[in-house]
């Protein structure tokens, strides 16, 4: 078994002060930076930018330098930059964001490419996946079931483009799942298949068939029985513990409220999601509440958060934060290893730690080590 090659990256890059010789080889680092600079996505290729210069003042070193170049959110235009790119000798870039945007980067295998995408799948061997991929948040969510003594706990996942990376992480997590479901986004077909998966009509014919019995008996305190069953949708117990909901934004909210139309509360039943980026919208849901689920440090990201707005009175996103934490990473390896070698110490098991949190390198992706969180009232309340 190959040994494990830890790698310290402070929170604030305070530990930068003390290193202050020059990298192994003297050389400058050049760092590539693929973002989209014109096009829709334009404003977030701004942020990142800001964000590696946060990261440059941290650093507090002349040897590094940013080179970014636009990728219009177009695979050959991505391409066309990442030759540009390689032509002034950058040989390490962060990016692309986007998975789309990989599919030309074969073709330059003495270049490493750190992109922001939480896709995992199909990767070229040159780039390393950087994103909160779904096995990271599996990781975390057994944790929290483990912790609680969770017994049956069942995943619901839409039908879109990255059920393959669900299945895929459920077998790297080990994550004991009783039962998966692939559910149809359109509201009506969703109704009807929480409907079936919490056998909701049985359980709604089993409280009429009990007020009819109660009705038809000569019970001292029917009145009593049957006013007790009048407040209740359904009788019967559901098939799971917890439900985990691998969905986000309006269509996670619609899976709940199925849920709840079905009769099956947060209250009673753990109701676990994908990493929401405390997405503020759910906190005013208060009926659909408690919700859990995995992130990063929600206290990291609002220090970032803090800086970043005093520097550019603008607010960044979690991929800005990302971005900053993978300059620091770049220069910290450079201290003492060729420059020409960090594509290697990627493609080894590492790890380190960020502002995001920490990570742990393996087979060309970057695994999160997760905050647990849970949504209770209004409040945010972190597990662990």
């Amino acid at each position: 078994m190959n040994k494990i090659f830890k790698i310290v990256l402070l929170l604030c890059f305070s530990f930068l002060s003390v290193y202050k010789t020059s990298n192994a080889s003297n050389e400058k680092i050049k760092i590539g930076l693929l973002i989209p600079l014109t096009g829709d996505d334009k404003l977030l290729g701004k942020l990142l930018i800001q964000s590696t210069q946060i990261a440059l003042e941290d650093i507090g070193s002349d040897e590094v330098e940013i080179y970014p170049r636009d990728t219009a959110s177009n695979p050959k235009k991505t391409l066309a930059s990442a030759i540009e790119l390689r032509e002034l000798g950058v040989q390490i870039v962060i990016g692309p964001i986007f998975y789309k945007n990989l599919v030309h980067l074969n073709e330059l295998q003495n270049m490493t490419f750190l992109s922001l995408t939480n896709k995992t799948l199909n990767l070229p061997n040159n780039v390393i996946s950087t994103g909160v991929n779904a096995t990271s948040q599996l990781n975390t969510i057994k944790k929290f079931i483990e912790d609680n003594e969770i017994k049956k706990t069942i995943l619901l996942t839409p039908n879109i483009d990255y059920e393959v990376e669900i299945k895929k992480a459920l077998r790297e997590s080990k994550i004991k799942i009783f039962k998966h479901y692939i559910y149809d986004t359109e509201p009506t077909k969703l109704t009807a298949q929480i409907e079936k998966i919490t056998n909701y009509k049985i359980r709604k014919q089993n409280l009429a068939d009990e007020i009819k019995r109660v009705e038809e008996s000569d019970l001292a305190d029917k009145e009593k029985q049957l006013e007790k069953l009048e407040k209740k949708y359904t009788i019967g117990n559901v098939n799971f513990d917890s439900v985990i909901i691998s969905d986000f934004s309006e269509s996670l909210k619609s899976v709940i409220t199925s849920l709840l139309y079905t009769d099956v509360s947060p209250k009673e039943k753990y109701i676990i999601t994908f990493n929401q980026w405390f997405d503020e919208s759910l906190f005013k849901e208060k009926a659909i509440q408690p919700i859990s689920y995995p992130s990063i440090s929600n206290k990291n990201l609002i220090d970032f958060e803090k800086k970043f707005f005093k520097e550019f009175k603008n607010k960044p996103n979690h991929l800005s934060l990302l971005s900053y934490d993978l300059v620091g990473l770049i220069y910290f390896l450079s201290l003492n290893n060729e420059i020409t070698d960090l594509n290697k110490l990627f493609k080894k098991k590492n790890s380190f730690k960020g502002k995001i949190g920490i990570f742990d390198i393996k087979d060309n992706r970057i695994y999160h080590r997760l905050n647990f969180y849970q949504i209770k009232d209004g409040d945010l309340i972190e597990i662990f």
